[in-house]
């Protein structure tokens, strides 16, 4: 089969001699375009033409999803983009779609996307400027293809995504991230396994999919049937087994190259999104490591969808973005020099609470101590188990000696994640944090709002029956009428912030340890909450408490650990809260 395709770089550049289809608005699609690498191997893809003589900018989104889906999830259909004057090219990577050779995520998408990209720049129909786009994997086919510097590739937007594949999309301070981590294995193997022929291996995929709670509480998890079936790829096996950082992620990711990305960039988070820490990180190392600007817009959607609805609150009209004509814009200033983007600030925010979009010349946060944070310290008189106990947060230290407060992490009852099944969102927390398993300290009502924007962090005096074991906090809202909402959260596990073996059972230590970005207004009236636990299952693996690494662990080697937080005038522990900084003139502004 690959013997039809072109061998030359020479017969790469000639038009393909498919026909257009007219899809409306002057728009004609060119399918199945086949650009053939160095290896031999065969990548294809949709060329979307715009109405009129050319030649054009390009704009490209790599993926592994089909080409008929393009992103169209959150993104116009890519006939849009071209009506608007630009040559869309939509690409299945390598082993995916249309394209030959074996798809093993993130592992060949920097070569290959910077040599489709000098390929388009070639092309008669290109004006030799071009960008991409996309959210997700397609975000990351962006970043790993910038990072190679190609010529022609002029500006980036990657939306919800990480550029370290380790601490941003697989890993969260020491924890896996389970939920997410299943899920898309199950995805991508499934395609893969209809792919390679493997009937046996499709099948029992697709039927896993339809359980994926019993699945997700299957354990050991590292070794499920369907996942580890032989004949189809190992990437899910690989993820889990390589716990720690180090050299097999960075050849994956942009983590060790991130000053090699010299060009500009429009970053789109969502407040609840999976890969959230990771956007946020990327943004940060870029804004320090790049000579190019980095904007920034962040709203209150999860991975999926972007809207103004998520979870169990409507976030108004202005949560509304109209993203499409946001990447419009960008494209339009730097790849036809419209300068659309001059006086747009650096960065936009969606304040929850508040409902509107505030702007800044920065996002706060990295490395370092923010400008300005609110610290509030734990206080109970012993029993601050569930939202129904005496825990409390308080402005000032504590004096004296004070009671400690215990609570048991299970593995065979974990604590729940914040939404259902790990749904992201800011959902209801009434009801779970009721369990004597939580410790909940709560604030008095405020008196005047308290508008925190950045990372918050804890410093938790702890001990641990275990030597293996993991501390979550959970920031929550708590309403006038007195329900209560998911803000963020964050987790540690002892071996990420220890070090392995540095866990002293039952000897008092400090967990220091940051929660996931946020940007949210605590109205006066309202109350702060912080929850303490041990898990937050599915969202994170159980920590089994034995030497057993947590993604070999069976039940049988599963350990009930008591663990105690400490919060006297010797262990002072606490949440700091990172205060929103002054925002210019044009507060309360959606994106245009």
């Amino acid at each position: 089969m690959a013997a039809r395709y072109p061998t030359s770089d020479a017969r790469n550049r000639r038009r393909p001699s498919g026909a257009r289809v007219d899809v409306g608005s002057g728009v004609t699609v060119e399918r199945d375009v086949r650009f053939r690498l160095p290896d031999g191997t065969v990548l294809v893809s949709d060329h979307y033409h715009p109405p009129g003589r050319g030649p054009f900018p390009t704009l490209l989104m790599r993926q592994p999803y089909g080409r008929a889906v393009a992103s169209t999830v959150v993104y116009a259909q890519p006939a849009w983009f071209a009506a608007q004057g630009y040559n869309v090219v939509i690409q299945d990577v390598r082993g995916r779609g249309g394209s030959t050779g074996r798809f093993y995520p993130f592992r060949h998408e920097g070569p290959d996307g910077a040599a489709t990209l000098e390929w388009l720049a070639r092309r008669p129909e290109c004006d030799g400027r071009l960008g991409m786009y996309g959210f997700s994997y397609q975000g990351i086919t962006q970043l790993l293809a910038a990072a190679e510097g190609p010529p022609s590739l002029r500006c980036i937007a990657p939306a919800q995504t990480a550029g370290d594949l380790h601490a941003g999309w697989f890993y969260h301070q020491g924890a896996y991230r389970l939920a997410s981590g299943i899920a898309w294995a199950l995805q991508m193997l499934r395609g893969d396994a209809r792919k390679l022929g493997r009937s046996v291996a499709s099948r029992r995929l697709e039927e896993a999919a339809t359980r994926l709670p019993a699945l997700l509480a299957a354990a050991p998890y590292s070794r499920l049937e369907c996942l580890t079936a032989r004949g189809i790829p190992t990437y899910h096996r690989d993820w889990t087994t390589h716990r720690e950082a180090g050299a097999w992620w960075s050849r994956h990711d942009v983590s060790t190259r991130m000053d090699r990305i010299r060009i500009p960039a429009l970053h789109l988070w969502g407040w609840f999104d999976t890969y959230l820490d990771g956007s946020e990180r990327l943004y940060q190392r870029l804004r320090r490591e790049s000579p190019a600007p980095q904007y920034l817009v962040a709203g209150p959607w999860a991975h999926i969808p972007w809207g103004r609805r998520l979870g169990d609150v409507d976030h108004g009209p202005d949560a509304v973005l109209d993203t499409d004509r946001l990447l419009l814009r960008w494209f339009n200033h730097w790849l036809k020099d419209s300068r659309e983007f001059n006086d747009e600030p650096l960065v936009r925010s969606f304040a929850l609470g508040e409902n509107r979009w505030l702007s800044f010349d920065s996002w706060q946060g990295g490395s370092g101590t923010p400008a300005l944070e609110q610290r509030w310290f734990l206080d109970s008189e012993g029993r601050a188990n569930s939202n129904s106990g005496d825990g409390c947060l308080k402005p000032d230290p504590p004096r004296g000696d004070r009671p400690r407060d215990g609570f048991v992490h299970e593995p065979e009852v974990p604590v729940a994640a914040p939404g259902p099944g790990a749904t992201p969102g800011p959902h209801l927390q009434d009801r779970q944090d009721s369990l004597n398993n939580v410790l909940a300290y709560t604030s008095a009502t405020l008196s005047t709002p308290l508008r925190v924007a950045g990372r918050p962090r804890v410093r938790l005096h702890a001990t641990s029956r275990t030597a293996s074991a993991d501390l979550v906090a959970k920031l929550v809202r708590v309403l006038a009428d007195g329900r209560s909402l998911f803000v963020c959260i964050g987790i540690a596990r002892s071996s990420w912030l220890f070090g392995p073996g540095e866990l002293v059972p039952d000897r008092v230590q400090c967990w220091e340890f940051d929660l996931e970005p946020t940007h949210c207004v605590f109205a006066q009236g309202e109350r702060i909450r912080l929850i303490v636990s041990g898990s937050a299952f599915p969202l994170y693996d159980r920590n089994p408490g034995s030497e057993i690494s947590p993604e070999s662990a069976a039940p049988c080697d599963w350990i009930q650990n008591q663990q105690q937080i400490l919060h006297d005038e010797t262990h002072p522990s606490s949440i700091a809260l990172p205060l929103e900084p002054s925002a210019p003139d044009g507060m309360g502004t959606p994106p245009p």
